[in-house]
């Protein structure tokens, strides 16, 4: 047997080292991001549907639509910067 052959089938086998490729940390912030933006707008729900059926705090209704606003507008400007980078990238030369 050549040492080469025995070298080369070495080299080629698979190693038990090798280490399976992890998700990226960024995933786990993106799913708390989404998670609370569906959290925050089924609370400002929760409170519009007790405003109306029970005559709920005023205050309260005010404060829950104030933050479901501020989730919405957030989640389009994001939306816009990322349909604009895309854009940009879809832009430069190959």
């Amino acid at each position: 047997m050549d040492i080469r052959q025995t070298l080369a089938a070495h080299s080629y086998a698979p190693s038990p080292l090798t280490q399976q490729p992890q998700p990226a940390d960024g995933g786990d912030i993106f799913t708390q991001a989404v998670s609370g933006f569906a959290d925050t707008l089924a609370q400002g729900e929760a409170q519009a549907r007790a405003a109306m059926t029970t005559g709920a705090d005023p205050h309260s209704l005010v404060t829950a639509l104030a933050q479901t606003e501020l989730a919405v507008e957030t989640a389009v400007t994001i939306r816009d910067r990322v349909v604009e980078a895309y854009q940009e990238i879809l832009r430069m030369p190959v």
